[in-house]
């Protein structure tokens, strides 16, 4: 059978073999460490399970608005007001099924055959997939320490070609966790505007920060394509949901490729985020923030003695980009071999960089402080063979 052969420039997400491969492990009766998949270890904050629940209780089963129920947009407009000081109307908000939705818009509305797109690698591999599928060419621009593994404004000024239709960068970002100040992030939207590009910015990880406050590029312009979801911070990985900002002048063709890519997002799901901006759930989520620094300080310290802390802890997010040169040039077999010998299970990097990624992994913090020292401990023995 012959497929659109766009198909081909979708790699296969690697994490989800090491995954299959942990699972077969623990169901032989190994005492598996999961380090491995970006979800946090904390259920569902229970006033979005009320929530949920009560909306199923009721009937609100039916569809929403293509763009999502009035009532969240709402709150998230509300959301952006009182947490970032940000004018965004709900008419510029679109509730879709997961950040991947409002990725999937944003990629089909700006992206197609001709243009090329600037993105930081490493990066989320699905940011450059949803960019091929629309057509479009992504130039991966190589970041490390010395731009604060962001794609800065000094690098987009020395890679945009005459052909560049937008820029994408992530703050906090995976796989790295390193955002972007308010300076930085202003200079990025000037830069890019200023060459008639645009602009989007991913800030699925917003609000787990540890070193810094949370910002979004909707304080600063009404002009950026900005994605958010429920997943990360609000811990609603299941029931996929997330949202776009978008500029006023895109609303409408976007909500004609909602209409027919997705016609509407989880009506249940919409109805138990309202919850997610209450001040009980709040206080659970800035509990669970903490929770996740002090996971992030425990790890970093452990990994010290391996010579495999990073130069640049992350800022934000749940992960730890790990150069493992000193030990390996293969991140795959690394990975493999480290869950086979120890049951740790961990990310090689070649999932998200396309350079460097073979001397790279990634360490997600979402577990207890006991199993990722723990974890540590494994790991030392299993470099100390190599």
């Amino acid at each position: 059978m012959a497929w659109n052969p766009r198909v081909n420039l979708v790699a296969p997400f690697r994490v989800m073999h090491l995954l299959e491969l942990a699972q077969a492990r623990e169901a032989a009766g190994h005492d598996v460490i999961h380090l491995e998949v970006g979800e946090p270890d904390f259920a569902t904050p229970a006033p979005v399970m009320a929530a949920g629940q009560q909306a199923l209780a009721q009937g609100r089963t039916r569809y929403t608005p293509a763009a999502g129920l009035p009532a969240l947009r709402e709150a998230i407009s509300h959301h952006y007001a009182e947490h970032f000081a940000a004018t965004v109307a709900p008419e510029r908000i679109l509730v879709t099924p997961g950040a991947s939705g409002a990725l999937l818009l944003a990629s089909q509305l700006l992206a197609g055959p001709g243009d090329r797109v600037l993105m930081a690698d490493p990066n989320y591999p699905c940011n450059r997939h949803f960019m091929a599928l629309a057509g479009a060419e992504v130039d991966a621009v190589s970041v490390g320490p010395e731009s604060g593994w962001q794609l800065d404004a000094e690098l987009i000024q020395r890679h945009w070609q005459t052909s560049t239709r937008l820029a994408m960068l992530a703050t906090p970002s995976n796989p790295t966790g390193h955002t972007l100040d308010v300076a930085k992030l202003n200079a990025v939207a000037e830069g890019v505007f200023a060459k008639g590009g645009e602009l989007v910015v991913d800030e699925i990880y917003q609000g787990l920060n540890y070193d810094d406050a949370p910002l979004s590029a909707t304080a600063l312009t009404p002009d950026a394509f900005v994605v958010n979801s429920f997943s990360k911070y609000f811990g609603m990985t299941g029931w996929r949901l997330g949202w776009l900002v978008a500029p006023q002048a895109a609303v409408e063709p976007l909500t004609r490729l909602a209409q027919n890519v997705f016609l509407a997002a989880s009506t249940p799901a919409q109805y138990a985020a309202l919850a997610a901006f209450t001040p009980e759930c709040r206080a659970i989520l800035e509990t669970r923030r903490e929770t996740l620094k002090a996971r992030r300080d425990a790890l970093l310290a452990g990994l010290v003695p391996l010579g495999l802390a990073p130069s640049l802890p992350p800022q934000g997010a749940f992960y730890l980009w790990l150069d493992i040169s000193r030990y390996s040039r293969d991140s795959q077999a690394f990975c493999e071999r480290l869950l086979e010998e120890e049951n740790v299970a961990i990310t090689p990097g070649i999932d998200f960089a396309v350079r460097g990624g073979e001397h790279h992994v990634r360490i997600a913090f979402t577990n207890e402080v006991a199993r990722l020292e723990e974890a540590v401990s494994r790991l030392s023995r299993f470099v100390g063979r190599l």
